[in-house]
């Protein structure tokens, strides 16, 4: 089982900050957005990488939030529950059928731990 550092990272942001911070990546820095839906946009980050800025209704300040790739995600989940890593799943629901899960590092930032591509 190996651990590597995923390409997708998702600032959570609190609706009344959204079109700022969106305005800040796409005007300001002038970033490519590589996509868009409702309450989420995708910016290129340099090389693979994806900055998400995503609206959402239920936060009151920014989060940022990490990916963590697995090749083997259910010895990755043992891995790091034996070294009493808590998991956070009820955190945000994930599409059915996917591969990975929610856990939070000991300052409390979020990771979606999901398999290797």
């Amino acid at each position: 089982m190996k651990f590597t550092p995923g390409r997708n990272m998702a600032m959570k942001v609190p609706p009344h900050q959204w079109q700022q911070t969106v305005a800040f990546y796409r005007d300001v820095l002038g970033l490519p957005v590589l996509a868009e839906q409702a309450d989420s946009l995708a910016f290129d980050f340099g090389g693979d990488r994806r900055l998400w800025i995503d609206r959402v209704a239920s936060m009151s300040q920014a989060e940022l939030w990490l990916e963590i790739c697995s090749d083997d995600p259910v010895a990755a989940a043992r891995w790091l529950e034996e070294r009493g890593v808590v998991r956070c799943d009820a955190i945000e629901p994930l599409p059915e059928g996917f591969e990975g899960f929610w856990i939070a590092n000991p300052a409390g930032i979020v990771h979606l731990l999901s398999r290797s591509a």
